[in-house]
C-alpha cells in the first residue's frame, strides 16, 4: 500500500469531491456544478486538501456533515 502524503493527496481528492457534491446536489435540490462550487469553496475541502489533518481518511457522510 502506497503511503499518503501531501505530494499525492490529490490522487484522492475527485473521488472525496464527487461524493461530497452527489449529496450536497440531492439534499439542497441544486446542480452538480454548484454543488463542486460550494464543496470547494467549503472549510471542509480546505482541511481535506491538507495531508496532515488526516481528513482524507474519513468517509463520505463524516465529511459531509460538517460542509
Amino acid at each position: 500500500m502506497t503511503e499518503i502524503t501531501q505530494q499525492n493527496l490529490y490522487l484522492l481528492l475527485p473521488f472525496k469531491v464527487s461524493w461530497e457534491a452527489d449529496m450536497l446536489a440531492e439534499d439542497e435540490h441544486i446542480s452538480t456544478i454548484e454543488a463542486i462550487r460550494r464543496v470547494y469553496s467549503s472549510a471542509m475541502y480546505k482541511q481535506l486538501e491538507q495531508e496532515s489533518t488526516k481528513r482524507w481518511h474519513e468517509g463520505p457522510v463524516s465529511l459531509y456533515q460538517t460542509i
